[in-house]
């Protein structure tokens, strides 16, 4: 009868193994919109789906972003969280295996000749001490029958796809970020030739005017305003000078080297922007990006601690057994089969003062399963948002680029008739200084408008989910 009882405790496990007692919260479906604000989609395809180096051809942005993925230390850190998390599942696997240990023991005891055992001893042994020698193998096993372990489990799983996912996040993040700190240096670069240029006209014009001064055709008012102009160029260089290192080193330490120079293969006005950069769907792109994969992954995460808590207010039911060699003489130890004893034991336990607690806990995981809901609709319209951002950046910095463009070509024609007016005695210093003036502002802000569209077009990609692939 009590062979029977086991049985059917052991067959009640294994039925009730399959049992969940929680019921998953399910994703919030139509967050993203039909398509981005003010893009026509042309087609399903989207620059988000382009590998790395085909977004990216200039091979010394490549060279840059292949040196980062190797040795900067935020995605040295984030592979280190995949290979925990790595050894952390799979430990979880190994839940709801048996838990087999083996324990060898031996012990002497003597008793006080004045006590019961003592007296006992002597009476029917003979001897004054005992001496127990033991070998034996012990079993536990929980069943799940709630489905506690499964979740712990499915739980670990999806903290393991998380890190993996938080890995590609910070590479998106990276590749934008050698990219757009390379594009600023070109940006840099420009400025500062830009300013040398204007430095040696404005040395070219003062020469001028000290001639006319000489030959008193003007006043020193008109030498001072000149020198004052040829400053502000001459103001410029250094301080250019000084971005330019800050940017190198910004750089380096982002690519995990010590604070170098960064040689450059190119121009900013070399660099071409893409022609047609479609944008796809928004719910394509959602399957691409990594901090939405994710914030769904953590949602998985949360269910399982659900199932877990709701789970720990229901009876457990543990099987233990073990069995070996015992004696009490060294010399009969292994003597068998007289030596063998077996032990099989099954219980449920009910937690009765903790069920407050347990209670506690699962209101307080459904909270945070809550929570992850509310972060998903946030990164999903945070995503959306970004592209719209980047999609608009990328429309109206051309337009601004082309007003620019044709705004410094009017002012280098008029520079260029200003100077060649005033030598000839028709146009006075102020017009020169006021054309060379406004001719160096719109040449440095036409190469500022030009790298703030190479970084639209990098934080587009970004925000489509690309530069992981």
């Amino acid at each position: 009868m009590k062979r029977f009882n086991l049985y059917t405790i052991l067959l009640l496990a294994l039925v009730w193994s399959g049992c969940s007692v929680s019921k998953d919260l399910a994703l919030p479906e139509g967050l993203a919109p039909k398509m981005f604000r003010n893009a026509v989609p042309q087609d399903s395809s989207s620059v988000g789906d382009m590998p790395l180096k085909s977004f990216i051809n200039d091979l010394t942005v490549q060279n840059l972003i292949d040196t980062a993925l190797a040795k900067n230390y935020d995605m040295q850190i984030a592979l280190k969280n995949i290979d925990a998390a790595e050894v952390l599942f799979t430990q979880s696997k190994l839940g709801n295996i048996p838990e087999l240990k083996l324990q060898v023991t031996a012990s002497s005891s003597r008793p006080s000749d004045n006590s019961l055992n003592g007296l006992s001893l002597n009476q029917f042994t003979g001897s004054t001490h005992i001496e127990d020698y033991s070998a034996n193998l012990g079993l536990f096993w929980e069943a799940d029958i709630w489905g506690k372990i499964r979740n712990q489990k499915a739980g670990a799983l999806a903290s393991f796809l998380q890190t993996a996912e938080a890995r590609k996040a910070v590479q998106t993040r990276l590749v934008a970020n050698v990219a757009q700190g390379y594009y600023n240096l070109l940006m840099l670069d420009a400025q500062l030739e830009i300013a040398r240029k204007n430095l040696k006209l404005n040395d070219s014009t003062l020469r001028i005017i000290n001639l006319q001064f000489d030959a008193g055709q003007v006043t020193s008012l008109a030498i001072q305003q000149a020198q004052a102009q040829q400053l502000v160029a001459a103001q410029l260089v250094p301080r250019l000078e000084q971005n330019v290192a800050l940017q190198e080193n910004a750089l380096s330490v982002l690519i995990g080297t010590l604070p170098k120079t960064i040689n450059r293969a190119s121009r900013l006005d070399k660099m071409s922007i893409p022609a047609n950069l479609n944008a796809g769907f928004p719910s394509a792109m959602l399957s691409r990006r990594p901090d939405i994969k994710s914030a769904e992954l953590a949602l998985d995460v949360a269910n399982a601690k659900v199932g877990v808590a709701k789970a720990s207010l229901y009876p457990s039911l543990v099987i233990t057994a073990s069995g070996g060699v015992n004696s009490f003489k060294a010399s009969n130890w292994f003597n068998v089969p007289a030596s063998l004893f077996g032990l099989v034991s099954g219980g449920i336990t009910q937690p009765i003062f903790q069920r407050g607690q347990l209670k506690a806990n699962l209101e307080l995981a459904k909270i945070d399963r809550e929570k992850s809901v509310i972060q998903f609709r946030q990164s999903v319209l945070n995503a959306v948002g970004e592209v719209s951002d980047e999609l608009t950046k990328v429309e109206k910095l051309k337009d601004q680029y082309s007003i620019a463009e044709k705004r410094a070509q009017t002012l280098q024609e008029a520079s260029r008739n200003a100077s060649l007016l005033f030598k000839s005695g028709m146009a006075n210093y102020l017009e020169v200084i006021t054309a060379q003036g406004n001719l160096l502002q719109s040449e440095l802000e036409l190469a500022t408008i030009k790298a703030e569209q190479l970084n639209a077009v990098v934080g587009l990609y970004r925000s489509l989910g690309g530069g992981w692939n």
